[in-house]
């Protein structure tokens, strides 16, 4: 047998100008030199065949990834494609809301929602497992369900921060895919939620001014302005826990108005909730105690009763009523709650807060003659703000002696806070109803008097008496001369009353010389505290809140502390008894006033 020898080729150099040549041979035996014919063609065949085979491998990879990309991309089933929205193209458009000063309070972000072609989804269960873990929020039978439904569009999720749209890209999942969205963001979180409202997941308003301008929000091409002022909302709202919290009450409401436009400056309801997950939110904190409950509002409506009478011309403001014993009538009896045993002037009727004076007065006035003055102050039919969530008041269909009676100091007739707050503008504001409006380019600039400029006159100034001698001291802020009036009603429940269940408020407005904002606060069954002896009435609670507002919103508003004295003691004790002038030459110079 020959043995073969070990070979080792040479390199072959080709400088520039020569041509490649074969080498010589070097006298060794080369291996296929000493194969025979049959052996060589057999060689050759196995090399045709591994190269043939090689590539019908590389042809059939291709042939495949080339079906995998048509079958995912190129030849999707043509209701798919059309039932996914544009990738260019947003989810929708809708307008920026805005405060009066300019800030932002909603505005739509982009975003992307998930969605799943479930056909071509592997496995559910580890795809639901993978989503779960990235989106916690998602709930894993409803994914597993959409998942395995076969259906070549299911939504996994909608309004994807990016963070979250990485995520998803991570995790793997093969099946799902984006599309562009929108989502209607709210910039401040709850601090408006109920004035807002908010939108469902396709953007359309489900609430609030998101709802009331819904169309006007989709084709508008610039903001949408209110009256709002964020500024002083979160500082009423902030106000509005502070004394809820103190207080233990269960609700709150306060309402700030422009006194002499009626714009909403402030509406705050309380417990309030987050507008972005407006679903998840409770029934009583979607409730906008504002514009949509209506309550019985107590002593607050002395306010109107004392305007009627004046307004009237058949009571003057030193005519002076019986209290000294409880007022029976039929089977009711009316009492006050700190009796003073006396005969009372009218202004000292509204000081001291008397129920039995309140109801000789409109006795004498007449329930007809009441009725239509309560009506010209809007306080008997509907006011809607601008927000689909408005009530109209409630009161008797017949207006008898005993009804007018109660009325007088707030009980048998409900209303909304705005109701008292506008109706309470036009008392201060020289005697003008302007409807209560969170719409800039909505104000009635004319307006319709109510009351004459006098008679408001001298209702600022008992308000004002109210709180530096009457029941609402504690609602008293040096230097910016508030005045009002407290309202302790007890909630009514099984056809009577609850005695233990107290809704209680203040009404003001502020500086009194020159009412530039009205300002009522409302606390739900708060408690009596140590430091109020177990007092759970309005000047214990209501009255200080209030006071913490004004002292907090003043300032933002660009009113600001004036200390001189404007009045003394004595003349305050002379407008008590019904002598306005001389307070009047005190405190304005001999402004005219009615006839004495």
């Amino acid at each position: 047998m020959m043995r073969l020898l070990p070979f080792r080729r040479q390199p072959q150099f080709v400088y520039p100008g020569e041509e490649l040549r074969p080498a010589r041979p070097s006298g060794r035996v080369m291996p296929d030199q000493v194969l025979d014919g049959a052996a060589r063609r057999a060689l050759e065949t196995g090399r045709t065949r591994m190269i043939v085979t090689a590539g019908l491998f590389a042809l059939a990879f291709a042939s495949i990834s080339v079906r995998l990309i048509d079958v995912m991309v190129l030849k999707a089933d043509p209701r798919e494609v059309a039932r996914r929205p544009a990738a260019t193209a947003p989810h929708t458009e809708r307008a920026d809301i805005i405060d009066r000063n300019g800030v932002v309070l909603a505005t739509n972000l982009p975003a992307k929602n998930l969605y799943a072609d479930a056909r071509r989804v592997l496995d559910p269960v580890d795809a639901a497992n993978r989503l779960v873990a990235v989106l916690p929020d998602l709930k894993k039978a409803e994914i597993i369900e959409r998942l395995s439904s076969g259906r070549p569009f299911v939504y996994v999720a909608r309004n994807l921060t990016p963070r979250q749209q990485q995520a998803v890209n991570d995790a793997g999942v093969p099946g799902v895919y984006f599309e562009d969205s929108e989502y209607r963001a709210t910039l401040h979180g709850n601090l408006a939620s109920h004035v807002l409202g908010a939108t469902d997941l396709d953007n359309n308003g489900i609430a609030g001014v998101e709802l009331a301008f819904d169309q006007k929000l989709k084709e508008a091409n610039e903001p949408l302005r209110l009256t709002l002022d964020i500024r002083v909302q979160h500082a009423v709202r902030k106000a509005m826990l502070d004394a809820m919290a103190h207080f233990k009450a269960k609700a709150g409401t306060a309402v700030v108005l422009d006194a002499a436009t009626s714009e909403v400056i402030s509406m705050v309801s309380l417990p309030d909730y987050d507008p972005e997950r407006f679903s998840e939110a409770e029934e009583d904190a979607r409730f906008n105690r504002a514009t949509l409950g209506v309550y019985e509002m107590g002593s607050t409506f002395k306010v109107f009763n004392t305007a009627m009478a004046l307004e009237a011309g058949k009571i003057r403001l030193h005519d002076t009523f019986d209290t000294t014993k409880p007022l029976r009538i039929a089977r009711f009896s009316i009492r006050d709650s700190h009796p003073e045993n006396r005969w009372l002037t009218v202004s000292e009727i509204l000081v001291r807060s008397s129920n039995i004076g309140s109801a000789r007065i409109a006795l004498d006035v007449g329930p007809e003659a009441q009725r239509a003055f309560l009506g010209s102050l809007g306080l008997l039919s509907p006011m809607s703000v601008g927000l689909p969530e408005s009530s109209s008041p409630l009161y008797p269909e017949r207006w008898q002696a005993i009804s007018a009676m109660t009325i007088s100091f707030g009980h048998g007739i409900a209303v909304t806070p705005v109701h008292m707050a506008t109706a309470t503008a036009s008392i201060v504001n020289g005697g003008i109803l302007r409807r209560a409006t969170l719409l800039p380019d909505a104000v009635d600039h004319e307006g319709t008097r109510v009351i004459r400029a006098e008679t408001s006159e001298v209702m600022r100034r008992l308000m004002r008496l109210v709180v530096q001698d009457g029941t609402a001291k504690k609602a008293d802020v040096a230097g910016y001369r508030v005045g009002g009036k407290t309202g302790t009603a007890e909630k009514a429940s099984g056809g009577g009353y609850d005695r233990k269940k107290l809704r209680t408020s203040f009404i003001s407005a502020f500086p009194m010389d020159d009412p530039k904002y009205v300002v009522l606060v409302v606390l739900d069954e708060p408690k009596g505290l140590k430091e109020t002896f177990n007092f759970a009435t309005a000047g214990w609670n209501a009255a200080p809140a209030a006071g913490r507002v004004i002292e907090a919103i003043a300032p933002l508003l660009g009113v600001f502390p004036r200390h001189e004295q404007i009045d003394d003691k004595e003349t305050r004790e002379a407008l008590l008894k019904g002598h306005v002038r001389p307070y009047m030459a005190a405190s304005t110079g001999g402004m005219h006033v009615p006839a004495q």
